[in-house]
């Protein structure tokens, strides 16, 4: 995570998060940290929320009948998680959220599982339309407590340049 403080006034400061377009290196692998402890509750709300009515998700004696024994944590909230673990490495500046794609779902996480993260930069391109920004492709992978791999996927952003954020427009 790149942190910085600007000076806004004497002896005053402002922290700030994130990488311009600039910062970005094919190959740099970046952890996000701290992981992410999943509760019982955080399940159920997220199926709640997203109106997601599998019973693996929050039936417990439904799941006890599976091959998991127990309810699976929701495969979206793997995914909002790790994203936005990933946010102040990788997407602070972004403009855009482009798309995700190969999203995989390896193994299954369940209520008590710590989750944790890290993006590896793929790809960067200056921006043929915008001037000020760049896109920057990352491939996200998503471990449990024990390090196994439960899911990956890749995102492309649109990243501003410096002096083209939005924080380097407005007293933020």
């Amino acid at each position: 995570m790149v942190q910085t403080s600007k000076p806004i006034g004497q002896q005053r400061y402002r922290e700030s998060f994130g990488r311009h377009y600039e910062d970005f290196q094919v190959g740099d692998v970046y952890e996000h940290r701290p992981g992410r402890t999943i509760s019982e509750a955080d399940n159920t709300w997220f199926t709640l929320l997203t109106m997601n009515t599998h019973p693996m998700h929050f039936d417990a004696e439904y799941a006890k009948a599976s091959e998991f024994g127990k309810c699976i944590v929701c495969s979206p909230l793997t995914v909002a998680l790790m994203v936005g673990m990933s946010v102040s490495d990788v997407s602070q500046k972004a403009i855009a959220n482009l798309g995700w794609t190969d999203i995989k779902l390896t193994f299954p996480l369940f209520a008590g599982d710590t989750l944790y993260a890290e993006s590896e930069v793929m790809e960067k391109r200056e921006s043929a339309s915008r001037p000020g920004a760049g896109l920057v492709t990352v491939k996200t992978i998503g471990t449990n407590q024990d390090g196994k791999v439960v899911c990956t996927f890749t995102r492309t952003m649109l990243i501003a340049k410096r002096g083209h954020s939005v924080e380097d427009k407005v007293n933020y």
